[in-house]
């Protein structure tokens, strides 16, 4: 899943792709792609690209004097720049292709979503907080007023595990199952512990690490073609996605914790004091 970093990255390259020109025509190959229909799909055909903004993972294109585009690529979305469009409308099929978004110049780019759940989701609104997700979203963890006082109220009152309170895109924009992954390994902490038994010293690890992790995962991205983004972010990764390899900070096996339709990866020296966590879906298997 496309998170803060590679929105960022790709708000960055849209920015300097789109921004000035037309869209000449806007074709949805899959209706279930669309969530809104006032106003319709084409009124954003004809207009000027004014701008290109990030809303958590929400990517908003606003044109001029006219509605905003407003995509979220969910799990398995993807934005795919071309230089130059195909001839002739793209035909309706099993494909990933959802929706092809064409320039006056020819060039374009087609939205894409692999497998057979479809959540890729576009939205034409006059305002982007007409979007539910962009209106319930929490602060993004990388503006300037986001200080570490403001992350500690935010966990204060927080009665689960810190996993699943730093996913929550109405507690913070941006952060998903890898980059929460990233962040916790950094900070030394289990992905299970109570987010508001942390310790001032753990809230400012937590801190620390969060903008660390997300701002470096930025960096990398800044400059890169959308084509590369998923690369990058792969092998930018030290634990998520990696079980069974070496830790890179210690050398323990990164561990993985299986659910119903994602997992988390740690490391046990790293993260729990040696101690591997229980596979809750082994567990039930068992039982």
């Amino acid at each position: 899943m496309p998170e803060l970093p590679e929105v960022e990255a790709l708000k960055d390259f849209l920015t300097e792709h789109l921004v000035g020109h037309e869209m000449v025509r806007v074709l949805p190959v899959a209706i279930s792609v669309l969530k809104t229909y006032d106003p319709p799909l084409s009124a954003v055909e004809g207009r000027t690209v004014g701008a290109v903004r990030r809303h958590g993972k929400f990517l908003d294109l606003a044109t001029e004097g006219g509605p905003h585009f407003v995509t979220h690529l969910a799990r398995a979305g993807w934005l795919q720049w071309r230089d130059r469009l195909p001839d002739g409308p793209p035909r309706p099929g099993k494909g990933p292709l959802a929706l092809r978004v064409a320039l006056e110049t020819g060039e374009g780019f087609d939205l894409t979503e692999a497998g057979t759940q479809k959540r890729l989701a576009v939205y034409v609104v006059r305002d982007p907080h007409e979007v539910p997700g962009i209106a319930r979203l929490g602060p993004d963890p990388l503006a300037d007023t986001f200080d570490e006082k403001a992350f500690a109220g935010l966990l204060e009152s927080e009665r689960r595990q810190i996993k699943g309170a730093l996913r929550d895109q109405s507690l913070i924009a941006g952060v998903g199952n890898a980059y929460s992954d990233e962040i916790l390994h950094a900070a030394k902490m289990s992905p299970f512990k109570l987010a508001a038994s942390l310790t001032p010293e753990e809230t400012t690890r937590l801190y620390e690490a969060l903008r660390t992790t997300l701002t470096e995962a930025v960096e990398r991205s800044r400059g890169l073609a959308a084509g590369r983004l998923k690369a990058e972010k792969k092998s930018g990764l030290r634990v998520h996605g990696r079980t069974g390899e070496p830790c890179p900070v210690c050398g323990d096996t990164i561990r993985e914790v299986s659910f119903s339709d994602s997992s988390l990866q740690y490391c046990p020296t790293c993260q729990t004091g040696g101690k591997p966590l229980a596979d809750r879906r082994m567990s039930r298997l068992l039982k």
